[in-house]
């Protein structure tokens, strides 16, 4: 692997900063303690720093050079609601909190960037160092942009980066248009006629309502949705009734949809609304349905992809960059980003050992041998875009 020496070198700080930054996980919008460390860590670079934008975020710009080109590079900080069940010596201290999803890895591959870049200022034009808060669908990305992130810091291009368990160290992988899906969650409320568990005829069972509602549920992918139109509806919670002999007044369905287009999100809403009311009212019932979009889909420009690909290359080989890898049904907040700027996003291999396992899992962990290579996709990524001209 091509990483700069300078680099390789500061291995250990980038670690020591992972693990801290571990040991404290915080959830959106709540990062201050995460937030501070970055800010500090940028102040101490010789960067200016910006803090506010969607709360807890964090920009800092390093401009060189006379150009007026300018891109962003963008790394999430908040974990995730999950009590940790690693029993080493940088596992969570905060219950109930948990970075289960690498974010303190991507913070860090960040600030390692920053830190190279000061002091190796081998590009000519304006990069952005964008933290963000509140990633894991509390809409952080959204909300930095509503905010003004691109009025405030103009770029021609944002990059995102996420680790990927399965795909071995030394390697990367992107796809030009859709990547990741968007998403959109979900919560269907049924109201019947309670009555007692032993007289089903004086009531209207919401339970039932609500079966029958996930069952008619399955057809908007296998009969609305045009096949060629991935997408995925899943129910994974239904909820009704305290007692054994009470037939409930109430029973309520959650859930998540995941699509590549916004047409075909809008499809599945439009039949979700008109089969959770035929199908209860079918049944004498009521259902309301509370449908909120919370992801767009991800979608990198053919151009930006190209650069990406092309910089993971010229680190680890084209023989270790897919640049056609498999659409991901999961989604990503940074899409908000790109539907506003050019850019593209790309996975870094965080290991294929065995025992590894996925993101969200209470024993996940960022791998902390990649660390120096991420940082060093930055720092390739920003003296590729934004390279000198000969004189």
């Amino acid at each position: 692997m091509n990483i700069p020496e300078a680099i390789a070198e500061f291995h250990d700080d980038l670690t020591a900063w992972r693990r801290d930054i571990h040991a404290y996980p915080e959830l959106g919008f709540e990062e201050a303690r995460t937030s501070d460390v970055v800010a500090e860590k940028l102040q101490s670079f010789g960067l200016e720093v910006h803090r506010g934008l969607a709360k807890t975020g964090v920009v800092a710009s390093l401009r060189v050079g006379n150009s007026p080109r300018a891109i962003g590079l963008r790394a999430d900080m908040d974990a995730l609601p999950i009590m940790e069940a690693n029993e080493f010596d940088h596992r969570s201290r905060e219950d109930g909190k948990m970075h289960a999803c690498g974010h303190d890895g991507h913070t860090v591959m960040l600030l390692g960037a920053a830190r190279y870049l000061t002091q190796h200022q081998d590009f000519d034009g304006c990069v952005h160092f964008i933290f963000q808060p509140a990633e894991e669908g509390l809409g952080g990305a959204k909300t930095m942009v509503e905010e003004g992130l691109f009025e405030q810091f103009p770029m021609e291009a944002v990059y995102g980066m996420h680790n990927s368990p399965g795909l071995p160290v030394g390697s990367f992988a992107i796809r030009p248009g859709p990547m990741m899906a968007g998403g959109a969650f979900f919560d269907i409320s049924i109201t019947g006629v309670g009555a007692h568990g032993a007289r089903p005829e004086s009531s209207v069972d919401p339970v039932v309502v609500a079966a029958q509602i996930t069952m008619a549920l399955q057809t908007i992918v296998s009969r609305n949705a045009m096949p060629q139109d991935t997408a995925v509806v899943s129910i994974t919670q239904i909820h009704g009734g305290d007692a054994y002999n009470v037939i409930p007044q109430t029973a309520k369905l959650s859930g998540t949809v995941r699509v590549f287009s916004k047409d075909t999100m809008r499809l599945v809403e439009d039949n979700m609304r008109r089969i959770a009311k035929g199908v209860a009212e079918g049944l004498g019932a009521k259902a309301e349905v509370d449908f909120r979009e919370v992801f767009v889909p991800l979608v990198n420009t053919v151009e930006e992809t190209e650069i990406c690909a092309d910089v993971a290359a010229s680190l680890v080989g084209e023989d270790n960059v897919n640049r056609r890898r498999p659409l991901i049904m999961a989604s990503e907040d940074f899409s908000y980003m790109l539907e506003a700027c050019p850019g593209a996003y790309i996975n870094i291999g965080n290991g294929d050992q065995e025992g590894f396992c996925q993101v969200h899992n209470p024993r996940y962990d960022f791998n902390d041998e990649i660390l120096a290579l991420g940082s060093s996709y930055w720092v390739k990524l920003v003296e590729t875009k934004l390279e000198k001209q000969p004189l």
